[in-house]
């Protein structure tokens, strides 16, 4: 199916009266089996840093297509590690209410964009046109973090293929650019083939991430980067070759 690309996510944050505060760091996490577990201290350091204890979360499912069973498995483990009531944001539905999805999102402490495909994801944001409200939320200091393909979906960019067997088909678009910096999560099999693919599209000296199953990205308000959990894998382009840096070590 060939790739789509959404409109610009950028522009006008919403209410000029909105309130700005301090970003709160925004969490990029790959996960997979034995990484969600009671007592995970990725998922816990997570939590941890919000500033309300036991954090009630709004769970965007968009890159799933809400899958029930997904929000069921996933909420269980985020309850596990400290989690207070989570609550579906329904987006990909029929029955989509653009009023009750923005309540939902304004009353919880933490907003979470789950994983699944993250070009039907965005996709399914732009649609409902829910993404100039998470960028007032963001504004107002509200915690926002992501597992898999989510987290992809907060950072700035991806790539999709018109022909997945044809490189020069590649196409990048944009994200919703929480976190200012490219990512890919799971890769580590393939060398980050698609995050590669991603880099050789951009300009020189772009850097981009691979972040390891069981391993996470911190990224600041200042914009800065950290590793959390596990070593977190780093390329950049160079000359028109892509070349490993340094892993970014916690």
């Amino acid at each position: 199916m060939p790739c789509s690309t959404p409109a610009s996510l950028r522009g006008n944050t919403g209410d000029p009266k909105l309130k700005l505060a301090t970003p709160s760091p925004v969490y990029l996490l790959a996960g997979g089996p034995g990484s969600w577990r009671r007592g995970d201290s990725l998922l816990n350091q997570v939590l941890e840093s919000c500033r309300h204890p036991n954090p009630s979360i709004a769970y965007i499912g968009a890159a799933s297509s809400d899958n029930p069973g997904f929000f069921s498995m996933i909420s269980e483990h985020m309850r596990d590690c400290g989690a207070g009531p989570i609550t579906l944001v329904p987006l990909a539905g029929r029955r989509f209410n653009s009023g009750k999805a923005k309540t939902i999102l304004e009353s919880a402490d933490m907003v979470f964009i789950s994983g699944g495909d993250v070009e039907a994801g965005m996709q399914v944001m732009e649609k409902r046109n829910i993404l100039p409200f998470l960028r007032q939320l963001r504004v107002s200091g509200k915690p926002f973090f992501g597992l898999s393909a989510g987290s992809i979906m907060l950072a700035r960019q991806w790539v999709c293929w018109d022909d997945p067997t044809d490189d020069s088909t590649a196409r990048v678009f944009p994200c919703m650019g929480f976190a200012p910096l490219l990512v890919d999560t799971h890769g580590e099999e393939e060398l980050w083939k698609e995050l590669q693919v991603l880099l050789r599209l951009t300009p020189e000296g772009t850097l981009g991430y691979g972040i390891p199953t069981g391993a996470g990205l911190r990224v600041g308000p200042d914009e800065t980067v950290e590793a959390v959990g596990n070593p977190v894998h780093r390329y950049t382009r160079h000359n028109n070759h892509v070349l490993r840096l340094a892993d970014l070590i916690p």
